[in-house]
């Protein structure tokens, strides 16, 4: 009897764990699947809450790598993530996403010569000073599957001449945040835990590094809030709440009356409160895709975004940190958009995925 393939998902951080989800449970009846934990994200709210809530196999190696510096983190995972491997001896490496535990993992994997599947491959923001962005480009040249989700991140594949090993999988954040629609349009109880009505807040979050790191944008992000007449809930990323104290911006943006400031909520929550929001403001990129699924109007507080397709369809407007923008934006009258359709010839995108994956493994007897 044929050994099981052995594939090892490296994950680390919210947007990755929600990616896990819906493919764990269709690679488990077609593989060995094991999942490794970098620690880049290791609170609860962050990390174990995913597990709980979205009933992910418990990891089966945690790296615990914790916070640092993007070198310093890289590095880390990078070293453990090799002593993982040669002792697993995977036969394909999966990483997810442009966090530092994509980049590490695949960089892990590529030395040791075992094949990458890149998932959520070919997007570009085409700034080079975000981390984000060498992190995709770099796993995206070493990796042996893409499994790209627009026909924008083709197109930006194919211009960096990576032709081989493409495969259009749609996307799975999609697909977990489609099946979880009936939890959170039964969980009325988050706006009374937070004090809002729904429909009549903004949702913020804010946590890049090009944002809460540079002292001009985070004190203009606080003027944003002063400024905005309407209620607003902020979900403050730790990152945030450290920058702002040594900043010394936190005893102003408590001043804000009309302002409820809130630690990051477990995933099921989170997507309630985006669902009841009147709009959504944000510089993540899976924010965006979740308030754009939902119907809510998501506004971007960057100059780009390696999602085009949200703001081709009118659901996603960048705003920089420009209040003039924002006022423009929430004096229209939004109305919600229709559900994204996420399924390619009718197959959930953790079909495509897990197919790829085990004839790959078939054409490379």
């Amino acid at each position: 009897m044929a050994r099981k393939k052995i594939v090892i998902s490296i994950v680390g951080a919210r947007p990755q764990f929600i990616k896990l989800a819906p493919l764990a449970a269709r690679l488990k009846s077609k593989c060995r699947h094991l999942i490794l934990h970098s620690g880049q994200h290791y609170n609860y709210e962050m990390s174990q809450s995913f597990f709980d809530q979205l009933h992910i196999p418990a990891p089966d190696l945690n790296l615990n790598v914790g916070s640092g510096s993007h070198g310093r983190q890289t590095g880390r995972i990078l070293e453990r993530c090799e002593k993982a491997i040669i002792s697993n001896k995977p036969d394909m490496v999966l990483v997810y996403g442009d966090t530092n535990t994509t980049l590490a993992g695949a960089l892990a994997a590529a030395k040791l010569g075992i094949p990458i599947g890149h998932i959520e491959a070919g997007l570009r923001s085409f700034v080079r000073t975000m981390p984000e962005e060498i992190n995709r480009v770099m796993a995206d040249h070493i990796s042996d599957l893409l499994f790209y989700p627009t026909p924008t991140a083709r197109k930006n594949l194919h211009n960096e001449n990576i032709t081989r090993g493409l495969v259009r999988s749609g996307d799975l954040m999609y697909e977990i945040l489609d099946g979880c629609r009936p939890i959170i349009s039964r969980n009325k109880q988050a706006f009374n835990n937070h004090g809002v009505d729904a429909g009549e807040y903004i949702l913020i979050t804010l946590h890049r590094a090009e944002n809460v790191d540079d002292p001009d944008r985070l004190e203009k992000f606080v003027e944003i809030l002063e400024q905005i007449r309407h209620p607003k809930l902020f979900l403050a990323h730790p990152r945030t709440v450290k920058t702002l104290r040594r900043f010394e911006l936190t005893r102003r943006i408590k001043k804000i009356e009309d302002l409820i400031i809130d630690r990051p909520q477990p995933y099921l929550e989170t997507l309630t409160l985006m669902s009841g929001a009147a709009a959504v403001m944000t510089d993540s990129g899976g924010i965006q895709k979740e308030a754009c699924f939902l119907g809510r109007p998501c506004l971007t507080m960057r100059r780009e975004t390696e999602w085009l397709e949200t703001v081709d369809s009118g659901a996603n407007f960048l705003v920089d940190m420009s209040l003039s923008k924002i006022n423009r934006v929430l004096n229209r009258n939004l109305r919600p958009r229709r559900q994204q359709q996420y399924r390619i010839n009718r197959m959930k995108p953790s079909e495509i995925i897990s197919g790829a994956i085990m004839k790959y493994f078939h054409d490379h007897r």
